[in-house]
């Protein structure tokens, strides 16, 4: 490696490192300056409106051992031509990004996050239609947000050609767009720098693989499985659901479906 790629690599490193803590003046961040505390969920647009989840309990029936998940995890680019359930994608969202306690000021979820702030928002693409226990559609494919707080979908868009737009915001890798499901995690990054200010990058990232592994095994307890993305197109990506780039993009993504 020449000296001009060494030093520009020295220099990317950095993030993954804490020196950025002690350069920080955590005497000057907003939240110590009394700035209100960001939103912990989108709010809902004027339009929108909530699609509520089922209850998985009881109907969900996880197998297998903490141990045989951990054991058995991979990373899986084939699904099956078969419907997720309406139990089955409640269960994968709240294993990955759900709430256990909802408490005055404090909100905790299935995933830890660096100061429980919680910087990352879930959206969905559906290719194909999720089904109730009977068999009916519960949820039409397009897109989607999850509300966590109210265990929640809110939808923001139709289906048109969804598959090939998810693939081509893949950089063109053709299973993510043939999996029934999709999961897009987009970060806002402000709800960390609120309180973290320039510490809070690194930290993000981290949330982010806490988030990702939950899915993995929650997948792997229902015969599903996932792909962690990390090679995507940023602005085909971001467009997908309408964010701005700046204050909120897209930061990894993963497509689930029933494994082979």
């Amino acid at each position: 490696m020449n000296k001009f790629t060494l030093m520009k690599m020295h220099k990317l490193r950095d993030i993954l490192k804490d020196d950025v803590r002690r350069r920080t003046d955590f005497s000057q961040t907003d939240q110590t300056l009394g700035v209100a505390m960001p939103p912990i969920q989108k709010p809902l647009g004027a339009e929108e409106r909530l699609l509520p989840l089922p209850d998985w309990r009881g109907v969900v029936q996880p197998r297998g051992s903490l141990e045989e998940l951990i054991a058995n995890r991979r990373s899986t680019r084939a699904y099956l031509d078969l419907p997720l359930s309406s139990a089955e994608l409640s269960f994968l969202l709240w294993a990955s990004q759900g709430v256990r306690k909802d408490a005055p000021g404090r909100v905790l979820r299935t995933v830890p996050s660096a100061g429980n702030r919680h910087s990352v928002e879930t959206y969905l693409a559906l290719t194909r239609p999720v089904v109730d226990q009977q068999g009916a559609t519960a949820f039409a494919p397009g897109r989607y947000r999850y509300a966590p707080l109210e265990h929640a979908l809110v939808h923001l868009g139709d289906a048109d050609q969804l598959g090939d737009k998810v693939a081509q915001a893949a950089l063109d890798q053709a299973f993510v767009g043939r999996a029934p499901l999709i999961f897009f995690w987009a970060s806002l990054p402000y709800r960390t720098e609120w309180r973290y200010a320039e510490a809070s990058h690194k930290v993000i990232a981290v949330d982010l693989g806490h988030i990702c592994q939950n899915l993995y095994l929650a997948a792997g307890a229902i015969g599903c499985g996932t792909c962690a993305v990390a090679a995507y197109d940023q602005a085909r990506a971001n467009l997908l659901f309408g964010l701005d780039g700046q204050d909120e993009f897209i930061v990894y993504l993963a497509p689930v479906g029933k494994a082979r």
